[in-house]
């Protein structure tokens, strides 16, 4: 039995990897499509982007209550992986970015249903007294086929979109079947909802989690999706290929650290770590604000640090809570919600542009500082309130 377990849960990883070399080849194809082809301004970068996180969201609440309906929906989840499959081949046919944004919406529809279940799986399946690190390990090799997936856009521009997106497309397809095998083997270990008595322990109060997601998504938004491409290569005046790569390379090495820190989490103190997660999202806006190549970058990788850092955490504490999908389910939610606010944030304020003291700002990331504050806050007051017994 543990074997057959061990086996589902590496498949469940393998999925991550792949699933995500599908989606980030697509992404910065799509982002310079829209940008230089398309003609689009960066507010409608922005709601290309948001559009998918903000469909995400709502499926993802429908995805843990699906599971409560019915375990056996799991599988649901691995079909609309590979339904990305096809909703990628028509980016190419695209001839306006309201077009894109419309795609956009029904692969944040598919996702909602696929990942949040994946994630759900990993955290309930995996033994508890490691369960942060595992699910570390499970979007560090996300974050792995991220860098991968942005080496494969710089070698494949040639190929243009049309090609890309068959490669997309190849992987969405492999990624569905892989979850569906891993759900058979773990099938009898999922547990979508459990009796109350039977609960386990929390050490943070899962509603200041679920407050803490949403400030941390609103302010790290400017790091997701098609937006963080075009930021960078238009501030620091990069190639595409370069910005790709260079992000890339960003996001796994936050990735890479941020296993140290579940680590942490597991043996020594889930609300040290985030404390420190919400510290280093709150300054990371500020630093990338100012237009010089190496605090752009610090300032994305913070974020994505801090955000890498907390996701497994957030689903560690959520797992013990008695309605566990349901809880998964709603903090992707949350966290969609929130990085859909938070991008649209972003697009508006950036027409105003900078301001020059000794250093030249980018306002759009200033604009992020009450959002900051905010965290800061919530961050100060973990472990000083006592969390219910059972929510």
């Amino acid at each position: 039995m543990e074997n057959r377990r061990l086996a589902g849960i590496a498949l469940l990883v393998l999925s991550a990897f792949t699933g995500t070399i599908a989606f980030r080849l697509a992404t910065p194809a799509i982002a310079f499509y829209t940008r230089d082809v398309l003609r689009a301004s960066m507010l409608a970068v922005s709601l290309v982007s948001m559009s998918f996180v903000l469909a995400r969201a709502l499926t993802s609440v429908l995805s843990g209550l699906a599971l409560e309906r019915g375990k056996w929906l799991v599988y649901l989840g691995a079909v609309a992986m590979m339904g990305n499959a096809l909703a990628v081949q028509l980016y190419p046919l695209t001839s306006s970015w309201l077009q894109v944004a419309g795609i956009k919406l029904l692969n944040g529809f598919l996702n909602g249903l696929s990942w949040p279940m994946a994630q759900f799986v990993v955290a309930v399946t995996a033994p508890k007294e490691m369960r942060a690190r595992v699910t570390s390990v499970y979007f560090f090799f996300g974050s792995i086929a991220s860098l991968l997936g942005n080496y494969a856009y710089a070698y494949t521009v040639n190929l243009g979109l049309s090609g890309q997106m068959w490669i997309s497309s190849a992987f969405f397809v492999l990624t569905g079947l892989i979850m569906l095998l891993s759900y058979y083997l773990l099938y009898d270990r999922i547990a979508p909802r459990r009796e109350e008595k039977r609960a386990e322990g929390i050490s943070i109060d899962p509603r200041r989690v679920l407050i803490i997601a949403s400030l941390m998504a609103v302010i790290v938004a400017f790091t997701s999706g098609e937006i963080t491409y075009v930021y960078v290569s238009e501030a620091l005046g990069l190639s595409r290929e370069r910005t790709a790569v260079l992000l890339g390379w960003t996001g796994f090495a936050a990735s890479l650290l941020s296993y140290f820190s579940s680590w942490f989490a597991d043996v020594r103190s889930e609300a040290k770590t985030v404390k420190l997660t919400a510290f280093l999202a709150g300054i990371s806006p500020l630093l990338a604000s100012i237009k010089t190549a190496p605090t752009v970058f610090v300032g994305i990788f913070l974020a994505l640090f801090a955000f890498q850092s907390f996701r497994p955490i957030s689903r560690k504490v959520l797992a013990g809570y008695h309605r566990s999908s349901l809880a998964i389910g709603g903090v992707n939610a949350v966290q969609n919600l929130s990085t859909f606010v938070g991008g649209i944030i972003f697009g508006l304020a950036y027409s105003l542009g900078e301001v020059h003291l000794w250093l030249s700002l980018n306002l759009a990331l200033l604009a992020f500082l009450p959002f900051s504050v905010g965290l800061f806050v919530e961050g100060v007051k973990i472990g000083k309130d006592i969390p219910p017994k059972l929510l």
